[in-house]
């Protein structure tokens, strides 16, 4: 067993450590994604409690190990490749539910819970997280803060960020931090819990968050609308300026509409949950909307809505052991010209699908381009161009070598970024060439 494994095995014991040799074919598959080639680690190490966590970061840090923080690994792959790292610490065995208030509508979760297995719980107090995220079976809570990753419910509730409220946090040296929920201790003035979110590992270990729930809605129901170009945009304009409030409001490249089934045109899905009698008003307030601008309407039945937007996030974000895509990338566009700026995104792929979802209220999405090889010239032709209008491009994955800057960080962002990173990290040991000003 490598010095590593053998180190960690006394500390924390046999079950905990797996050296390569013992690891599964999903994670060996995974670590091969996201490191780069020749640099794997030694050993992937789960501690089962908060303190065996902090105990192994403090090891790491004796040692000078490069960590690789995750939780079930279904977005490593997001973002360049690390350089290296000599051991992976994975929270996946820290899943308990610390306290659920009910009253208060707050839980406090471990970070290697799993997003599925806390909805089933909460459900049965009538309550959920309002996130919407990729791989949602297998993702855990950390993985989801640590990404960002809140998807289409963001229309409604906000991003990952609004709705965590506290946590707890190792540092690279093994020493717990914690920030908002019932007990306040922020590091150095900073928001940990905005700053940890979107941090991709690189700043601290995530140990327990507390998030806000909501009361589960007795009604849902969702409008799918299909049109040109224009009338779907005409169409976003008069949803955000009128009064409707739906949970979910997403722009359809015509790719996607085709693989979910509809025609191949433009399309807006707008989803409303509440009462029944207010979730009925509002969709017929829409439909309204949607037939002063001549658009092609479809309420989806109860029994396929759910799956309609499940097989929606599918398409654009292939599953994590599937093969690559050519390219997925996260995008910013604004949102009063989005469709204008998606079609001239989809013309520099013209040999390519397609399958984007944007969020209509912040013109944050997902767009993944499958079909002829790309080189880094199809990236930098498409950041310049939303960069031209005001929006921002980040490559999350890429078949091909991803290209220099995949994070679309300006300068300026990035000198801040490293101070920043300097005060979390200042041996560079977390994540090491994941970070954004790399």
């Amino acid at each position: 067993m490598a010095a590593i494994a053998t180190t960690l095995t006394a500390l924390l014991g046999e079950t905990a450590v797996f050296p390569q040799e013992a690891w599964a074919a999903m994670w060996r598959s995974r670590l091969q994604r996201a490191i780069a080639p020749d640099a794997l680690p030694q050993c992937i190490v789960y501690p089962d409690t908060v303190d065996a966590l902090a105990a192994v970061m403090t090891c790491a840090h004796e040692h000078q190990w490069r960590v690789l923080p995750c939780g079930n690994g279904t977005k490593l792959h997001w973002g360049p490749a690390l350089a290296g790292a000599d051991v992976v610490v994975s929270t996946a065995r820290l899943n308990r539910v610390v306290e659920h208030a009910i009253g208060d509508l707050t839980l406090t979760v471990e970070a290697g819970a799993s997003f599925g297995v806390v909805q089933a719980q909460l459900a049965i107090a009538q309550q959920w997280l309002a996130l919407d995220p990729t791989f949602p079976e297998g993702a855990t809570l950390g993985g989801i803060v640590a990404t960002a990753d809140a998807g289409s419910l963001r229309q409604r509730y906000g991003g990952v960020r609004d709705m965590l409220i506290g946590l707890t946090l190792v540092r690279h040296d093994g020493q717990l931090a914690k920030a908002g929920g019932r007990v306040v201790k922020n590091v150095a003035g900073y928001d940990l819990m905005k700053l940890m979110t979107g941090s991709y590992g690189t700043l601290g270990v995530l140990a327990q968050l507390t998030f806000r729930t909501y009361p589960v809605q007795e009604t849902s129901q969702t409008v799918v609308m299909q049109g040109a170009a224009a009338t779907i945009q005409a169409i976003a304009a008069a949803m955000r300026l009128s009064s409707l409030t739906p949970v979910a409001l997403d722009l359809l490249t015509p790719d996607l509409m085709q693989a979910l089934g509809f025609e191949a045109r433009y399309g807006l899905a707008a989803q409303f949950q509440s009462i029944a009698a207010g979730v009925q008003e509002q969709v017929d307030r829409c439909l309204a909307i949607a037939d002063d601008h001549t658009a092609q309407t479809q309420v989806l039945p109860a029994e396929t809505e759910a799956a309609v937007w499940a097989n929606g996030a599918k398409h654009v974000v292939p599953a994590p052991d599937a093969p690559p895509p050519a390219l997925l990338l996260k995008v910013g566009i604004p949102p009063s010209d989005a469709i204008a700026q998606l079609s001239a995104l989809i013309q520099i792929f013209p040999e390519s699908d397609v399958y984007g979802r944007i969020h209509a209220s912040s013109g944050i999405g997902l767009i993944r381009v499958d079909g002829a090889a790309l080189t880094p010239d199809w990236v930098a032709k498409a950041r310049s161009h939303l960069e031209g209008s005001g929006g921002y491009c980040t490559v999350l994955d890429c078949a091909a070598a991803v290209p220099t800057n995949p994070w679309g960080i300006a300068p300026d962002t990035a000198r801040l970024m490293t101070r920043i990173r300097a005060q979390f990290d200042p041996s560079d040991r977390l994540s090491p060439g994941r970070f954004a000003a790399h």
